[in-house]
């Protein structure tokens, strides 16, 4: 699947993360769990990629079951990376048919967007840098036509994603060589236990994820996807 999969803007695909989470902690039957970054990076690259909610599930489950048919059961899954491959096989399998969407504009209202956006700009003008002052401007814009935008999710979804690219790469120039050398270090060390687990586009695209969500928040900026709206 690509990254240009089409999207169901249903109200109930807003609850994507919230829905792996929960399984996976299920999943597990271990209680209070907390998602790494590494995980949020890997639902964020499978909800991009169109990959439907029921696949990740189902692969979840087939990554467990596998686990627990081994005869060593000592090695917990501690990582939603380990369920990466099943979660590929399980998308496979599914069909590519799409239910009928609720109406887009039911999943969220225009003053949720408005508070949302207008929060989010405060966050960016707080930065002071020129280059985040403009984001910052360009997203109030987008907050003072919130009744617009919530009959257009899928537009309005893409401007913010094109704007968090602009706060992503002005955030890099911001970062010292060490700076951006340590997290490197940090993503690698969580990668590591997991490499053999995915494919080499799998890996490829997680660590991009998994940097710019990084930077970000360093330099204490905020997402702007529509799917960090809770």
């Amino acid at each position: 699947m690509s990254e240009e999969a089409d999207i169901d803007w249903s109200s109930g695909y807003f609850n994507y993360f919230t829905e792996i989470e929960d399984h996976f902690r299920r999943a597990r039957g271990t209680g209070l769990f907390l998602l790494s970054p590494l995980d949020w990076a890997l639902i964020e690259h499978w909800k991009n990629s169109g990959i439907p909610l029921a696949a990740v599930l189902r692969g979840i489950d087939d990554a467990f079951d596998k686990s627990q048919a081994r005869k060593s059961k000592r090695r917990l899954i501690n990582s939603l990376a380990y369920c990466a491959q099943a979660v590929a096989e399980a998308a496979q399998r599914t069909p590519q048919s799409r239910e009928a969407a609720a109406p887009a504009n039911s999943a969220f209202s225009a003053e949720e967007i408005r508070n949302y956006l207008s929060a989010a700009a405060a966050r960016i003008r707080d930065q002071r840098e020129p280059v985040f002052a403009d984001v910052a401007s360009a997203v109030e814009l987008l907050a003072s036509d919130a009744e617009q935008h919530a009959q257009s999710l899928e537009e309005l979804e893409q401007r913010l994603t094109a704007m968090e690219e602009k706060l992503v790469a002005a955030a890099r120039m911001l970062q010292t060589e060490e700076d951006l050398f340590a997290m490197r270090q940090s993503l690698d060390k969580e990668l590591k236990p997991y490499r053999g687990k995915m494919t080499a586009e799998q890996i490829s695209m997680l660590e991009r994820r998994y940097l710019d969500s990084a930077l970000l928040e360093r330099a204490n900026l905020p997402r702007l996807s529509l799917f960090y709206l809770h």
